[in-house]
């Protein structure tokens, strides 16, 4: 698997496997942890997630023209992860959110978000930049041995992305079940069980906005069910809202910690990623005008072929990305979560990431080497319906089951919202497809960008990547809304629709993207 790679790919994995493990340890509980330290609605919530997911990438645009600029993209990429470890520090603060402490403690916990979305855009795209460069030199060095010598060091980029994607994602494996996991062990040292829809109900009724009927039973019972004594249930709201969110923020010491391993590994292994700004000074090239106009031509060429997948790329990750949104909602709600907390069901993504990798290279190094290998800009395309098979699944589901949308799901007797909960297969059987479609799509991605990048515009380009994906995240409030106000069949449907189109309109572009990335 590591056979006839670039000998710094490993160490620029695992650096980039520390800093996505100390990543998706806040990223699992975002949405819910500023539900739950706040008392903010599933609207507020994912627009702040939505923001910062945003950030994150068009920050890696900032992150790129730094690091183009200077060609110093170790010094930009170490910078990045000493920006997130000062982010996740104050995100580690556990300070009890009340009426009074909220008119700040919000505005410092943003600022926290914003130094991570910043940190990693100096990190996130440098780092991609480097591994592409240094399959730049890899096969710069085999074409001096021969072509057959170029040809086998060239089919080898898709695979090392997939490889370098894998170690993302035993990050991402393990890192959901540390907050969850935390959150847990610090209720029961207070003698208090975990229970999701509690934080909500205890907001409502501190703030004095009135509870129903039904929110006031329920409360009742869910405070007698963690263990809590209803005589006085103000000092119980605050007790709990305040040792529920405490675990969470001893999970974020975990994210600083991992920041700075990944610090570390970085520096250690630094003489192994390439110096593109040292080795460009000693090479000094006069080209004719004709080829310069040639060369500018095929550089427009390959930018208008970088946009077009762009425009694609943005609907993939406004519905893959809705995990953190609209799909932990839906596992909160409507799937059986007593045993297992909703946050925990995002490292399914990240297993099947790791077991479906090595399989997926394998189907396509066979079909290459029977003559049939399938373009990067085609397997694009199929991961786009892939991903549309996921919502396909979950929108026939929903329909049957007669979902409601999820505010009129609040609305129920706790014995009524029991009986509509489904099983983990269906958020499995999710997960399965999203996953498929993703090493369809970013991996192969990102070895697409580092192809048509110009050498002098490789961290720009990687950023302008993360750039698109930042359009999507933007929008991801969109499937909370839908959630909250529409049955949530229809809110599926949606993306459905979302990512049947997108893979219309990619494969309509195939035959001339190939042509580009000959």
């Amino acid at each position: 698997m590591f056979k006839n790679h670039p000998k710094g790919l490993i160490p620029a994995a695992l650096a980039n496997m520390g800093e996505r493990f100390g990543y998706y340890i806040m990223n699992a509980v975002l949405v819910l942890f500023l539900c739950s330290k706040f008392g903010l609605d599933n609207d507020q919530s994912t627009m702040i997630y939505s923001i910062f997911y945003c950030g994150i990438y068009v920050l890696s645009l900032v992150g790129g023209l730094i690091a183009d600029k200077t060609q110093n993209y170790k010094a930009t990429i170490m910078s990045g992860l000493i920006v997130m470890a000062f982010g996740y520090v104050i995100l580690s603060l556990p300070i009890l959110s009340t009426s009074e402490t909220i008119t700040w403690l919000l505005p410092v916990t943003c600022l926290a978000l914003f130094l991570i979305a910043f940190g990693n855009g100096l990190f996130k795209g440098n780092l991609q930049a480097i591994v592409g460069q240094m399959y730049d030199n890899f096969e710069a060095e085999a074409a001096k041995k021969g072509e057959k010598e170029l040809a086998v060091a060239k089919s080898k980029r898709d695979s090392g992305f997939q490889i370098f994607y894998v170690f993302i994602n035993i990050g991402g494996l393990i890192a959901p079940f540390v907050a969850p996991l935390l959150r847990e062990w610090w209720l029961k040292v207070h003698n208090l069980l975990y229970n999701a829809e509690l934080p909500e109900l205890c907001h409502k009724f501190l703030k004095g906005t009135g509870l129903s009927e039904i929110e006031s039973a329920n409360l009742n019972k869910l405070v007698e069910q963690v263990g809590g004594s209803t005589a006085d249930l103000s000092a119980f709201c605050s007790q709990y809202l305040d040792v529920f969110n405490t675990g969470i923020h001893y999970s974020f010491i975990a994210s600083v910690v991992a920041m700075l391993i990944s610090l570390v590994v970085f520096i250690a292994f630094r003489k192994m990623f390439p110096t593109p700004g040292k080795k460009e000074k000693k090479e000094t090239v006069k080209y004719t005008q004709e080829e310069k106009i040639a060369m500018a031509k095929e550089i427009k060429q390959r930018l208008y072929a970088l946009f077009a997948v762009l425009g694609i790329v943005i609907f993939f990750w406004l519905s893959f990305h809705q995990n953190g949104v609209s799909l932990s909602l839906f596992a909160r709600d409507f799937v059986d979560t007593d045993k297992i907390a909703p946050e925990i069901w995002q490292a399914v993504n990240p297993f099947f990431v790791i077991v479906l990798t090595p399989i997926i290279m394998a189907i396509f190094a066979a079909m290459a080497r029977n003559g049939k290998e399938i373009s990067t800009p085609k397997k694009i395309a199929i991961g786009m319906g892939i991903a549309g098979t996921a919502f396909l699944f979950l929108t026939a589901f929903s329909y049957m089951q007669g979902y409601p949308s999820g505010t009129d799901f609040k609305s129920l007797e706790t014995g009524a919202k029991a009986a509509m909960k489904a099983g983990p297969w269906v958020l499995i059987t999710v997960y399965f497809f999203l996953t498929v479609a993703e090493l369809f799509i970013s991996p192969l991605g990102l070895a697409f960008v580092s192809k048509v990048a110009p050498k002098h515009l490789q961290g720009l380009c990687q950023g302008l990547w993360l750039g698109a994906t930042a359009l999507g995240n933007l929008f991801l409030w969109v499937g909370a809304t839908m959630y909250d106000n529409w049955p949530i069949w229809e809110c599926w449907g949606v993306f459905l629709a979302v990512c049947l189109v997108s893979m219309g309109v990619m494969l309509g572009m195939v035959k001339w993207l190939e042509k580009v990335t000959q």
